[in-house]
């Protein structure tokens, strides 16, 4: 299937014009940041946007209604959130969020530098569409789960399993060599397309890919399934420190919020599920985080009802939505009619208020039919009409 209008995904020098104002989209490979990075986006979004910092389900971030582009790009650059003008918008790398500190197979992270490096400094694959996903998996099923175009899914200590298309390929390629073959991989999908966004959207395309490559298939397959329950509480490290992951409400992070984030000093990954995780912790700090966090939002209950939640921008920020999906959302979770998982619920064909919704367990809000930021896997459907939400269940 060829695209006929172009890849049109937001950048930092391309901005998004939004309902609400100019939107950017800040690459994070691997969702990692800084202390010092995070203040800078806190900053940005408090002095340039709207005052929030919005998570994506590739583990970048977003700030909407920018009122000085050239000003956001001078920060960012100078915190190195910008390395690449050219590259800005194919930097899109997620990685197993407690790689290398809770569990896994192998750490991955290692990884996530090298293969930025390497597009970075392939001046050709700055034509990849801003839609193509790369995904670093450490043997614990998470981000293999999301269907990337091109990623590794450790299946020991030092060997990985190419994934193509969301789906396992055969091929097996060691430690080192696996940024090599992902780049590969790459410039093999500019090869073959003919704008398209996407490796499944070419006919044939990841059979085409691996005969390009070169590499042999195995008779082994990784059978793909369901992410496992993101990192939300309290997880011992490997080494003895703990790290914390935190639900954020609707994936909108506020700045203020995030300044006392940065100010914890330690590294914090940005999670593909609008999520975070505070890393290397001693304990008591840990506790102190929590302590301080939880009355300002972020969420360390794994059964929350917001974690059930996710939703599309809507109004005012979407044209084309025909309400403000996340206010009706949060309206519905306190006011206690967003139940558990499990319970029975039944499918609404004829649209009703948002004021009478009742949904169980993991569901997506959206303002059309369009049904922007949709989590992958079997989702409920709460989708906005001119006359009301229908609920559709999986």
């Amino acid at each position: 299937m060829a695209r006929t209008e172009s890849d049109s995904c937001p950048g930092v020098l391309r901005l998004h014009e939004a309902a609400d104002g100019p939107l950017a989209r800040i690459r994070v490979p691997g969702g990692r940041l800084e202390p010092e990075q995070l203040q800078v986006l806190a900053a940005a979004a408090e002095e340039l946007g709207d005052g929030n910092i919005e998570l994506t389900s590739r583990g970048n971030v977003q700030l909407r209604q920018v009122r000085d582009a050239g000003e956001l790009t001078a920060r960012l650059e100078a915190e190195g959130l910008l390395p690449s003008r050219t590259h800005e918008r194919v930097r899109n790398i997620v990685a197993s969020p407690l790689s290398g500190r809770v569990g896994g197979l192998a750490d991955v992270h290692p990884l996530v530098r090298s293969l930025d490096d390497g597009l970075r400094a392939a001046a050709r694959l700055a034509a990849l569409p801003g839609r193509v996903l790369f995904a670093l998996d450490d043997g614990r099923g998470d981000v293999s789960a999301l269907g990337p175009d091109i990623g590794a899914h450790a299946v020991d200590g030092d060997e990985f399993a190419l994934l193509l298309a969301g789906r396992d390929s055969g091929i097996r390629v060691s430690t080192a060599d696996t940024a090599d073959v992902l780049l590969a991989a790459a410039h093999g999908f500019l090869d073959l397309g003919s704008g398209q966004w996407r490796l499944h959207e070419i006919d044939g395309g990841v059979d085409r890919l691996t005969e390009l490559l070169g590499l042999t298939p195995g008779p082994q397959r990784l059978d793909i399934g369901a992410a496992p329950q993101h990192p939300i509480g309290w997880f011992p490290q490997d080494d003895g420190l703990v790290a914390l992951g935190a639900g954020v409400r609707l994936g909108s992070l506020p700045a203020r919020t995030a300044e006392f984030l940065a100010a914890v000093e330690r590294p914090v990954f940005l999670t593909p599920w609008r999520s975070l995780v505070i890393t290397d912790l001693d304990e008591w700090p840990a506790e102190q985080v929590v302590r301080v966090l939880a009355p300002m939002g972020l969420i360390f209950d794994a059964n929350s009802p917001w974690l059930q939640l996710t939703a599309c921008a809507g109004r005012p920020g979407c044209a084309k939505s025909h309400t403000d999906v996340r206010a009706d959302a949060t309206a519905a979770i306190e006011s206690g009619r967003i139940l558990p998982p499990g319970t029975d619920t039944p499918p609404i064909d004829t649209p009703i208020p948002a004021d009478q919704i009742v949904a169980a367990g993991r569901q997506h809000w959206s303002g059309c039919d369009r049904r922007c930021g949709r989590p992958t896997g079997a989702v409920t459907d709460v989708i906005a009409g001119p006359d009301g939400y229908r609920v559709t269940q999986p």
